[in-house]
């Protein structure tokens, strides 16, 4: 993901914010209906591990690992 790259560490933070928001709803909404994109919930659970891999990274090359 090359466009992770280019983005700031706020990017990324307020990225995964918004990932989570749209698994929340997502889970929220399929209890009582079908949902017509069953991958959505993985997916969205992959790009939030990839920009954490990404901070992740960035952090331990700066010297910073928390």
């Amino acid at each position: 993901m090359k466009e992770l790259k280019n983005k700031t560490p706020k990017e990324l933070t307020a990225l995964i914010i918004e990932k989570r928001e749209i698994l929340r709803n997502f889970r929220f909404d399929s209890t009582g209906s079908k949902t017509k994109n069953v991958k959505l919930a993985r997916t969205t659970k992959k790009d939030i591990a990839r920009v954490m891999t990404e901070l992740s990274l960035r952090s331990k090359e700066k010297g910073n690992i928390k």
